[in-house]
């Protein structure tokens, strides 16, 4: 009965330690392609704020005050 014991612990431990490691290696490849997409395809928010200065502004306030009216029936 103890030995029995013991090989299971022994392969819940050898379990644990093998998704660990395949875990870690995971996070290490999701950070490496999240640096390479970076540097390849930079984020375009910064240039999406300069072409949206072009709207109306009666366009804006419609649109807040609908964003407004929806939340304080909604929220």
């Amino acid at each position: 009965m103890t030995e029995e014991i013991r090989s299971g612990i022994e392969l819940m431990f050898a379990g644990m330690g093998i998704v660990f490691i395949f875990l870690a290696m995971l996070v290490v490849a999701i950070n490496l392609m999240s640096a390479v997409l970076q540097r390849y395809f930079p984020d375009r928010s910064s240039k999406l704020l300069f072409v949206s200065s072009s709207i109306d502004k009666s366009t804006v306030a419609a649109i807040t005050a609908a964003v407004h009216q929806y939340r304080s029936k909604h929220y």
